[in-house]
Formats: structure tokens, C-alpha cells, sequence
């Protein structure tokens, strides 16, 4: 029975134009199972072509199954899974003590690299890690009775993503990764602690390594690896068209919302932790939940979810329409101008009077009614808003609202230009 919590997605990968398909022996071998066990070789090219034309979506792996959606040349959208048998409990218990028996093992696993003995071992032992002729079973929604290009274009796919990680073959066989490390691990320790015939037990513990010997040693340590390139975009969320159906109350269109905009997020702090000079600006402040919903809403979601962030922020949606505005014109310094007044004393006032004797002409400088930090022209529905970091923010009142119009500016003249319509 598939467990949720083994399920691994992995984004689409990019096209694979003039390369092979798998590198590894083990990735060949599974290309091999496929190749051997399909009956029409017309449907295994259109396959391979599908695959390197970048047309199979993000790869869903789980205990016993693969899923993707595959895209013919036309668009159309078809989900195709390839079937493996699990292991059963007994096998996984020999596999494991097969595992343990040679040093290198664990060692190679945790390198992302499958032996060549540790298959021949287990094979041994009457367990088949890799597939063979007929064991990966497909199954698609074009009704093809046989491996189709689909099918066969996911397969190819996951020739890939094999060579970057072979557990990915022991998760489709039963085990995820951290599972199978932890019992490794418990099974090593246990040999290692085991007396041998004749010896006695070790009773003593090990002998450590003083901290000031082992500070030492950070002397030899290679430098640490260069930062990795940022990628093109955010990565694709999982989809969650399983055959699974959701728990009663569960809005699977918001989860979808959800973890989309995470992966926007994540990608976004990516960006700026690899820009140049991240490291002299501060961290940023955590949002709050209301601040939280209206970065949610700025995404435009389905009406639905737009309703619940309304509610959860607070505001009710035509409160949220205009956070959001002030959102899209400037993150939270927008939405805190929008919703924060203040009394600008002292030196604030002093520069934000003279920046305002500086914008204009004498002549020219528009009649400006203050109040707290808004001034707005006399007999105008435009107006003002200074912020505590120097900025200005043009604002406009429609429908007897006073309304964000622009990003801020240093300069009053030009937020005022903005206010007006006139730049």
C-alpha cells in the first residue's frame, strides 16, 4: 500500500537534445528491462522523442509506481504510470543484511551510487533490485494495451533521474531512502557491537578526540564549494491528481495555490541570497499572517481562495483589493503606507519640508494640506503619502477611497506627477 510520506516528486527536467539517456549502468539497465520488454520499437522512438523534446511533466515516484503527464506533439495531455513490484518485507530484511556485509555498501549508497556487487549480492540472496523482462508495467490513459510513447517516454525519463540518484529505484521498490539508511545503520552499529567467537565484550566506551585536536583539523578542510546558479525559474509543485481522493475538507485547489506560491517564494529568497552584496542588507522580518494573506493574493487566486485570505486578513475583499494594490506597488512598505499613520517630528519633518520646497518652483509648488503624514493638494483628489525612509507615495481617491497610484519616489514632484496621471 503506497504511504504518502514516501511519495518524491521531481520537476520536469529540461530537454535532453544529442545526449544518451542514462549513464549509469544501472539507469542502462533499466532502459534495458524497458527496451526488452516492449513489443512495438515504433512506440519506444516516439517515446525517446517525447522524452528529449522536454514533453514529460514532473516525475511523481512512489512504492511500486511512477506517474506522470506526457504531452504529444499536439498538447494533448496524457497520465501514464509504469508499475514495479515492491519488495516484501522479508526480501527488505535480506536485502538489508546483504547491505551491511561489505564495507563499501553504505558508503556507495550515500554517494548516489548503486555497486555493481551490492545488485550481484542481493541477487544472490533471491532479491532482484533492478527490473527485468516484463516487470515495468505501464499504464496510460490513451488505452494502449502495450508500453506506448507515453509510457515509454516516462521510462526514459526516469533513466534520468536514476543516474542522479539510484534510491529512487529502492523507493518505486518499497523503501524511502531515509528508512532504509536509519535500519542500515541500526543493523551496522549491531555487528560492529557483536562479540566475535572468542572475544570478549567491549564494555569500555570508545575514546573520543579532544575539541581543541579536532578544531585543529579544520586547517586541512578543502574551502567550501561555490554557490550553486540560480535556475530559470521556480521549480513545478507537485501535482496532486493521484488516485488518492482527498480527505473530506481538504481544498485541494488551495494546496495547489499553496505550493506554487512557495516554490515562488523560495525562489525569489534564492535570488536575492546569490545577488551580489546580500550579505550587507538585513534579514528580513517575518510577515504576519495578515501581511502573509495579501502577499498570497497579489498571485491572483481562484475566487475561492481569494475569499478565505480576505477573511483570514481581515479586511473583506474590497479591504484586500486595495492591500493588494498597495502590495504590488511596493511589497510591505506599500501595504504599511496604505494602513499606517504617523507624525513625522523633529529632523523627519525638517527633511520632508525641505524635500518639498526643493521639488518645485515657488511659483510652481501645488497648494498641499497637511495632516500626520499625508499632505494632498487643495480642492484635488490627489495626495501624498511619506514614508519613514525618506520615500513619497502618490495616492488618488476613487470612489471616496483614498487609493495607492504608484510605486514611491525620492522625489515629491514626481509622486505627485504619478498621483495626477500626468507621468
Amino acid at each position: 500500500m503506497d504511504a504518502p510520506s514516501l511519495e518524491r516528486t521531481f520537476a520536469a527536467l529540461p530537454p535532453a537534445h544529442g545526449r544518451g539517456f542514462a549513464q549509469s549502468w544501472w539507469g542502462q539497465a533499466w532502459l534495458k528491462a524497458l527496451e526488452e520488454t516492449a513489443l512495438d520499437n515504433t512506440q519506444l522512438k516516439t517515446g525517446r522523442k517525447l522524452a528529449r523534446a522536454g514533453a514529460v511533466g514532473a516525475v511523481s515516484v512512489r512504492p511500486g509506481r511512477i506517474t506522470a503527464v506526457v504531452k504529444d506533439p499536439d498538447g494533448t495531455p496524457h497520465r501514464s504510470d509504469v508499475l514495479l513490484q515492491e519488495l516484501s518485507p522479508e526480501e527488505w530484511d535480506r536485502f538489508a543484511d546483504v547491505a551491511i556485509e561489505r564495507a563499501g555498501h553504505i558508503a556507495a549508497l550515500l554517494d548516489r551510487d548503486m555497486p555493481p556487487h551490492l545488485v550481484e549480492d542481493s541477487a544472490a540472496a533471491g532479491i532482484e533490485l533492478l527490473p527485468g523482462i516484463g516487470d515495468l508495467e505501464p499504464e496510460c490513459d490513451c488505452e494502449a494495451w502495450d508500453h506506448c510513447g507515453h509510457t515509454s517516454a516516462l521510462c526514459y525519463q526516469m533513466a534520468r533521474l536514476l543516474d542522479q540518484d539510484p534510491f529512487v529505484l529502492l523507493l518505486m521498490r518499497g523503501r524511502g531512502e531515509r528508512a532504509l539508511l536509519d535500519e542500515l545503520q541500526v543493523r551496522s552499529v549491531a555487528r560492529t557491537d557483536a562479540p566475535q567467537p572468542g572475544e570478549a565484550p567491549q564494555d569500555a566506551a570508545l575514546e573520543g578526540v579532544s575539541a581543541a585536536e579536532a578544531y585543529a583539523e579544520g586547517d586541512i578542510l578543502p574551502p567550501l564549494p561555490a554557490l550553486p546558479e540560480l535556475p530559470s525559474g521556480p521549480g513545478l509543485p507537485p501535482t496532486l491528481d493521484t488516485e488518492v481522493e482527498p480527505d473530506a475538507g481538504l481544498d485541494v485547489t488551495a494546496v495547489e495555490f499553496l505550493a506554487a506560491q512557495a516554490a515562488a517564494e523560495a525562489y525569489r529568497l534564492l535570488a536575492d541570497a546569490l545577488a551580489p552584496g546580500h550579505e550587507l542588507h538585513a534579514v528580513e522580518a517575518e510577515l504576519t499572517a495578515e501581511e502573509d494573506a495579501v502577499r498570497l493574493a497579489a498571485a491572483e487566486p481562484e475566487a475561492e481562495v481569494r475569499n478565505r485570505l480576505a477573511a483570514v486578513s481581515g479586511r473583506g475583499r474590497e479591504g484586500l483589493a486595495l492591500a493588494v494594490r498597495a502590495w504590488r506597488f511596493g511589497g510591505r512598505a506599500g501595504l504599511h503606507i496604505l494602513e499606517e499613520e504617523w507624525r513625522p517630528e523633529g529632523e523627519a519633518l525638517a527633511r520632508a519640508r525641505a524635500a518639498l520646497d526643493a521639488a518645485w518652483d515657488e511659483d510652481e509648488r501645488p497648494p498641499l494640506r497637511a495632516a500626520h503624514n499625508h499632505w494632498t493638494v487643495v480642492d484635488s483628489d490627489v495626495q501624498l503619502r511619506h514614508g519613514r525612509d525618506g520615500r513619497w507615495w502618490p495616492y488618488r481617491k476613487e470612489r471616496g477611497r483614498w487609493s495607492p497610484a504608484g510605486p514611491a519616489a525620492h522625489d515629491p514632484a514626481t509622486a505627485l506627477a504619478v498621483a495626477s496621471g500626468s507621468e
